[in-house]
């Protein structure tokens, strides 16, 4: 298996995690079964272009990062992730409650 091949399943693995969907929900959203998109994501199955665009809009990423054309590293959102995460460790009870919907609210937009 070529490198380019696995680091693209990588990717797509990494953005369904990020995203914070199972290979079941995705699936269902495509229209593929799950044991396709654990295909996908082991390197095992070759992807189509028209499902790397579905990957790329259900994920919220770039299809250039999704296809290693661009360098913008997970690396950098895991760091500003764990940033907020540490900042909001503090943040109790109801002020937390606002928090979650203010981003409950950022993601449906």
């Amino acid at each position: 298996m070529t490198n380019l091949k696995q680091s693209i399943a990588n990717r797509l693995k990494e953005a369904r995690v990020n995203a914070g969907l199972s290979q079941n929900q995705v699936a269902q959203i495509i229209g593929l079964n799950r044991p396709s998109i654990s295909e996908i994501e082991a390197g095992r199955r070759k992807v189509s272009a028209e499902e790397l665009v579905k990957f790329s809009e259900i994920y919220k990423v770039k299809l250039d990062w999704l296809t290693c054309k661009e360098s913008e590293s997970n690396d950098d959102i895991k760091d500003k992730l764990e940033f907020a995460a540490r900042e909001l460790s503090d943040v109790k009870g109801e002020d937390l409650d606002k928090v979650i919907k203010i981003l409950t609210a950022f993601k449906s937009s």
